[in-house]
């Protein structure tokens, strides 16, 4: 009987695997995306608008830099007084590994380093501060024509120096060109 099952999952295995190298047919090129970042950050939650500009150079590799600027701050009560927090901006670079699951629709990793600059206010005084940091997350996209589509991902940015991490979440529009 375990012969017969090793035989059937072989089988099955032979059978998948012209179905994914098939699956594996995407155009190199440059691809961009815009969308709305949601990060989490200890007990802060901000929001953000989100561009990324890419390079794919094959089915399995590509890089990408990213740039967001704060729509959405927070506000924490610090020792009596309201202080607002707002992300400035935020940049990132990544290399990006690509599973393709079919021409038009991948599951993908990607790891990079980038900067957040955040700005706290209080009593008409505020002031400025970058941290950099370590980002490495995953997501998954889908072109449904083949050149438009949605990119959803998470993404955690550890930052150096004990400063923290946070968790982003985003959504969004993305073209191949």
């Amino acid at each position: 009987m375990k012969m017969l099952f090793a035989a059937a999952s072989a089988a099955a295995i032979a059978m998948a695997v012209p179905a994914i190298s098939q699956a594996q047919v995407v155009t190199p090129g440059v691809y961009g995306s815009v969308g709305y970042a949601a990060t989490e950050a200890e007990d802060l939650n901000f929001g953000a608008i989100q561009g990324r500009l890419g390079y794919r150079f094959n089915d399995w590799m590509g890089v990408e830099g990213e740039l967001s600027k704060g729509v959405k701050g927070d506000e924490v009560n610090v020792g009596g007084t309201e202080v607002d927090f707002d992300v400035e901006w935020q940049g990132a670079a990544y290399a990006v590994g690509f599973a393709p699951l079919s021409a038009n629709t991948d599951l993908f990793a990607r790891i990079g380093y980038g900067k957040t600059e955040i700005e706290g206010s209080a009593l008409g005084t505020s002031v400025s501060d970058a941290g950099k940091s370590w980002n490495y997350g995953v997501g998954a996209q889908h072109h449904f024509d083949g050149v438009n589509g949605v990119r959803v991902d998470w993404t955690r940015h550890d930052f150096t120096g004990d400063g923290g991490k946070a968790d982003v979440w985003s959504i969004g529009y993305t073209r191949r060109f």
